[in-house]
């Protein structure tokens, strides 16, 4: 399975985007996104690349649940991925 992380664009610079994910941030390219894409706007990423721009209550309800997941499965191994990710990260808010 393959599951696409919503994150939030920090900036643009030709076809990549700097985009914030729990606090890390990282570049994602965006050949094949659906829509123009601006600062401020969330994107769904697959692995490096945004697949699509959606919109924010839809991101949000999103992050939601993977708050969620990251609070109530300790065990579960994509949420330990994640806090690795973020823990690893010097940038990440804690």
């Amino acid at each position: 399975m393959c599951l696409g992380v919503p994150g939030l664009v920090v900036s643009v610079e030709g076809n990549v985007a700097t985009v914030d994910f729990w606090g890390v941030r990282k570049n994602v390219l965006l050949d094949v996104v659906d829509a123009p894409v601006a600062p401020g706007d969330y994107v769904l990423n697959h692995v490096g690349f945004a697949i699509r721009r959606i919109p924010a209550d839809e991101a949000l309800a999103t992050l939601a649940l993977y708050e969620q997941i990251l609070r109530e499965s300790p065990n579960d191994l994509m949420a330990q991925d994640v806090r690795g990710e973020v823990a690893a990260s010097p940038e990440a808010v804690r």
